[in-house]
């Protein structure tokens, strides 16, 4: 009875912890914009089970409305509704209409903001972006279908050759950058402690933006990796950081199709991924001259595609 007593004495006063960390982090991190989530749940250590709260990554619907037309004609639009966690929803949307070629430049919108709706709980899922007057959105070049979701995938694009007709900057002239391994090998770890959601709920996608010195420049969090790489990107141009072509991203997961585009999109030189990427991915690499490094971790990586713009010092066997 006394070990008994004492086992659930320890149940107790960790549950009590968690809960007090949990509270302490969500107030330190000002997560009252629900980007996660505390639940009770039974965790079962071989045959033995406690209740202790946890915390989770929220993933809810945004609703993303365009806005545009002559002042006395303007039209609006549903583009797209994106499974997303909540926040920084404004560079979200911006990003996503940049990386689909809808916008060229962040000067082509006129104002964003979150519409209220008569649901006090669906307020914040819809956002709508206004362009200005004399900009005519390329709505017909994003040959997709705009219903996305936290999975990723192709998501209907035509070819790569679409991708071609869109992107800004993926055929610019890019500076040379020399990368040193030992710079690489520190980024997923300098990603890793920016990662505030990803520490409390260890389910949330990141990308970072780093200079080729090794400095996180932007990061972002989603439970889809595309929705943070928008977030990403929609930072950078409301910052007028593009093209970035001397940075390199980096990214949680793998490299999907969608994620190279996107960097297509943005002018970036090289992107690594801590997991494996698709062959898709690799093909559309070759196509914009991107350096695509996988499996990135403290000691390898595997290139998978070597730009002619960057070099990475690396001792033949």
């Amino acid at each position: 009875m006394f070990a008994t007593r004492l086992r659930l004495n320890r149940i107790f006063y960790f549950s009590k912890f968690t809960s007090l960390f949990i509270s302490a982090y969500m107030e330190m991190n000002n997560l009252e914009l629900v980007s996660v989530k505390e639940v009770l749940i039974k965790r079962i250590n071989s045959f033995k089970s406690t209740t202790l709260p946890d915390i989770i990554s929220v993933e809810e619907p945004l609703e993303i409305l365009l806005q545009y037309g002559p002042e006395n004609q303007r039209i609006l639009k549903n583009i797209s509704v994106t499974m997303r966690t909540p926040g920084n929803d404004i560079q979200l949307a911006i990003g996503f209409l940049f990386t689909e070629g809808i916008i060229s430049s962040y000067d082509n919108v006129k104002d964003a903001y979150h519409l209220e709706t008569g649901c006090k709980i669906q307020k914040k899922n819809s956002i709508q972006i206004e362009l200005k007057e004399d900009f005519v959105p390329h709505l017909m070049k994003a040959e997709r279908n705009f219903y996305t979701t936290s999975s990723c995938g192709v998501c209907g694009k035509g070819s790569i050759e679409a991708i071609k007709t869109v992107s800004s900057f993926s055929f610019a002239n890019k500076p040379k950058l020399n990368l040193s391994l030992e710079t690489l090998y520190q980024m997923p770890q300098r990603l890793r402690i920016a990662q505030s959601d990803f520490a409390a709920t260890g389910g949330i996608h990141a990308c970072g933006l780093f200079s080729a010195d090794g400095e996180l420049i932007l990061s972002h969090e989603d439970v889809g990796r595309h929705n943070a790489l928008d977030k990403l990107i929609g930072s950078a141009l409301a910052a007028n950081l593009l093209p970035l072509n001397k940075h390199i991203l980096i990214l949680s997961g793998r490299a999907s199709f969608e994620l190279i585009q996107k960097a297509a999109m943005s002018g970036i030189s090289v992107v690594a991924a801590i997991g494996a990427p698709s062959s898709l991915a690799v093909e559309l690499a070759i196509e914009f001259n991107i350096t695509l490094l996988g499996f990135l971790k403290e000691d390898r990586v595997n290139i998978y595609n070597s730009s002619d713009t960057v070099s990475i010092e690396t001792h033949q066997e």
